[in-house]
């Protein structure tokens, strides 16, 4: 993990993940983009890995829980997200503790966050997030 953390560190890096094979990928988009887009294409690669990441909410822990990640690493993790890593039995370090992830604006609760709110369940989650997503323009 101290591997991920170092590589964190550079600025137009947002997520590391490291595959069960140990192969390293990075991302490099605010969000849950890169997350979504990995484990829709190549869920193989999330399942067993580790992550670290800078922002880690509700949304993004409920789409590493469906991918089978092992092992999670956040700058800054939602108090719901660390919840939910919890529940799952998914070790999980982090710098800094919140009670929501802001959106980008820093005017509301992240969009993602919010959508993600009332459920639990991995794949409702992926699903909202899906439709969140699509309504986006490119």
């Amino acid at each position: 993990m101290e591997e991920l953390k170092h590589l964190l560190q550079r600025e137009e890096v947002r997520g590391v993940v490291r595959t069960a094979t140990g192969e390293i990928h990075e991302f490099h988009r605010q969000g849950v983009i890169d997350l979504f887009t990995l484990l829709t294409e190549a869920p193989q690669m999330l399942q067993g890995s580790q992550i670290a990441d800078r922002v880690i909410g509700r949304g993004a822990a409920l789409l590493m829980v469906k991918g089978g990640v092992q092992e999670v690493f956040a700058y800054v993790i939602s108090e719901s997200a660390l919840s939910i890593f919890k529940q799952a039995g998914i070790p999980v370090t982090y710098n800094s503790l919140q009670p929501h992830i802001i959106n980008r604006t820093g005017t509301d609760i992240c969009p993602v966050e919010k959508l993600t709110s009332s459920t639990s369940d991995p794949d409702e989650a992926y699903e909202r997030i899906k439709a969140f997503l699509q309504s986006k323009p490119h």
